[in-house]
């Protein structure tokens, strides 16, 4: 529950962030120098809105998984999945293909097409080698004797990052329809609202995957306890 409500704020937070930077609390009304009539407008636009939304729901879902997984350590404690180091690899991997991601955006912005190809294709790249990565980090796992039906933390931990994977696997849907959009029109600028989404929502990804290495490692559950001692 602890997990919930402080992910829940967190989530709050960002969205309040991101709204205001969307001018969806402004007055245009009450600003001086511009007639009411004429004031620009800037709306949000719905593909913007419904996947911040979605990534809200994402974010929800792993948050109670996260959450799960806390209370059943607290009501029978186990020991945790020692890591592969290959994990931490795979976290750097999937940092670099959010940056490509964001280096994909600029070359849409600045009408670059030859480098935001190359930006879509190191990002898509660098994913698939995130994914088959993890699944040779699971294979490790397996082979060390943590398997499925095994330990409850090796069980949480599969079901967390295969649904994980999965969310990434969507996301490269996404990047293929964006490349397809670019192949019919290839102006680098008109696909710069749909590299956009991408890049946010591969960034979100990464922010989840950070906080499931948090949980995963020990970390959440130490800044949870630190947090409840300060809090009495």
């Amino acid at each position: 529950m602890n997990i919930i409500l402080a992910f829940l704020a967190v989530l709050v937070a960002i969205i309040g962030w991101w709204l205001s930077r969307q001018r969806l609390f402004s007055k245009p009304w009450l600003e001086t120098g511009v007639p009411p009539m004429i004031a620009e407008a800037s709306p949000v636009a719905p593909q913007k809105l419904g996947l911040g939304v979605f990534l809200a729901v994402i974010g929800g879902l792993f948050a109670m998984l996260g959450s799960a997984f806390v209370l059943q350590i607290d009501a029978t404690p186990w020991q945790l999945v020692p890591l592969p180091r290959l994990v931490w690899i795979n976290t750097g991997v999937l940092l670099s293909s959010s940056l490509f991601l964001q280096f994909a955006v600029t070359a849409a912005k600045q009408g670059e097409a030859q480098l935001l190809n190359w930006s879509l294709a190191a990002g898509a790249l660098s994913t698939l080698a995130f994914l088959v990565g993890q699944i040779t980090a699971w294979n490790m796992l397996t082979t060390s004797g943590y398997v499925l039906a095994g330990a409850p933390a090796a069980s949480f931990f599969y079901l967390i990052t295969g649904l994980h994977g999965l969310h990434i696997l969507g996301g490269l849907v996404a990047m293929g329809a964006v490349w397809l959009r670019l192949a019919r029109q290839p102006e680098p600028r008109e696909a710069q609202a749909a590299v956009a989404l991408c890049a946010l929502y591969w960034h979100a990804l990464l922010l989840i995957w950070i906080l499931l290495l948090a949980l995963f490692t020990g970390w959440g559950n130490e800044f949870l306890a630190l947090c409840r001692s300060v809090l009495r």
